[in-house]
Parts: C-alpha cells; structure tokens; sequence
C-alpha cells in the first residue's frame, strides 16, 4: 500500500500530494495519478467497476493489479467516455456502463504478457506485447459492457475476456444466423457500439469490450505510457 511517504517529494500544493496525505492508495493508483490521468468514477458516479485484472476472474486467472480497483483514463478520454455515458442514458434510461479495464501500467502489461503461456505470434492477438505497447497502456483504451438500473449486466452473448469467435463483432450477423447469438445479444452489443462509436472510440475486431480513443500510433504521439 501507498502512505504518505509518497507526497514526501511533491511540492506541498499538489494536488497528488494533498490525496496521498489524505488517504491510502495503492502504487498502481499513485502511478496513474502522477502520469496525469484521472479516475472515471468523478466522472460518471454510477459506473459499475469490475475490474478483473483485480482479481482471479480473467482469462489469465491471475490477480496482476493486486489491490488496485480503479478505472484511470487521460483526462480528455475520460471526457469522451461521459459523453458517451449521456448518450447511452439518453437511448436507454438506467442503463450504464460496466468497467473492466481501463488504463495499465507497462509493469503490468509485462506480468500480462509473462502470464500468458502460448507462443508469442498467438499472445499477441490477446495481449500486446509490452515491447510495442498497448493503447490501454496509454491511458486511451477501455474494456466495457453494459448493466441496468439495478446493476444487473445484460447479456453481450459471451463474458469479458471471452477469446473466440462469439465474442467477435465482425462475425455477429453470422452468428446471429447460425442461432449462437441471440438478437436481444447482438442489440446490446450494438447499444454499447453507438455510445461509444459517437464520440469518437473505436471497437477493435475480435473484443465485443473493447475500445479505444486513438489508434496506437496516435496514441503513443499523444501521451507517455504508464510505467
């Protein structure tokens, strides 16, 4: 855990130092802050957070965060990200986003990359390898679903971190067809695209969840990645 003895080097009127001496946080957390990124929670209160990579309950079924629970974005993704919380609420009352997974520190993008046991041509179209960077790894990539007014998740056809052919958005009219996914499956996952896809994110081929705000090359010119 993280105490005050972090903000020992800050200047005494920072603001990450005002929230080191007044709280316990995690290393992860203070990693986030110190890179300038900012935790959607204030941004969009009722965001249900489930991060995974928190837990044992991931494709890797590893806990790489250890106790770091947050959702940190750089702050105009954080922007676009509730923008598009409006617009989805606008279409669908009471519905809101689940947080999976937001920005990742490179140190952990590496225990991902180490986790994974399979060969590397085959890691990469799950995890990007560490030496090129993940966007999340900039802070402008998020995994998401969706879940109603009750916190209940609605139904996407597979789970987070699901890796096959149903979790794969470019095959849905096919997989629609063929019966594996449901129409109810397909619309929510199409709810979840048009927020998103408003405002500017981006869904990558073969993650229902996932979505960035630049592409990686854009990304890395904008922002410096999460150590």
């Amino acid at each position: 855990m993280l105490v005050q003895t972090f903000s020992q080097s800050l200047p005494a009127n920072s603001s990450i130092a005002a929230v080191a001496k007044s709280a316990v946080i995690s290393e992860l957390e203070f990693k986030m802050m110190k890179a300038g990124l900012v935790n959607v929670k204030k941004y969009i209160p009722d965001a249900v957070l489930d991060i995974r990579y928190a837990t044992d309950n991931n494709f890797l079924k590893v806990n790489v965060y250890g106790n770091y629970k947050q959702c940190y974005l750089q702050p105009d993704v954080a922007l676009r990200l509730q923008k598009a919380d409006s617009l989805l609420k606008a279409a669908h009352p009471g519905w809101r986003f689940v947080l999976y997974d937001c920005a990742r520190p490179i140190s952990v993008q590496v225990k991902m990359w180490n986790a994974l046991k399979m060969p590397s041509v085959e890691k990469g179209k799950y995890v990007s390898n560490p030496q090129n960077l993940s966007v999340h790894n900039l802070g402008a990539a998020i995994d998401l679903g969706l879940a109603d007014a009750k916190g209940v998740y609605l139904d996407m056809g597979t789970d987070f971190d699901y890796f096959g052919e149903l979790a794969y958005p470019f095959m849905e009219a096919q997989l629609l067809k063929s019966g594996q996914l449901t129409a109810k499956q397909v619309d929510n996952r199409k709810a979840l695209r048009e927020a998103m896809k408003t405002v500017g994110f981006t869904n990558v081929p073969h993650e229902w969840w996932h979505f960035n705000a630049y592409s990686r090359n854009i990304a890395r010119t904008k922002y410096q990645a999460v150590p």
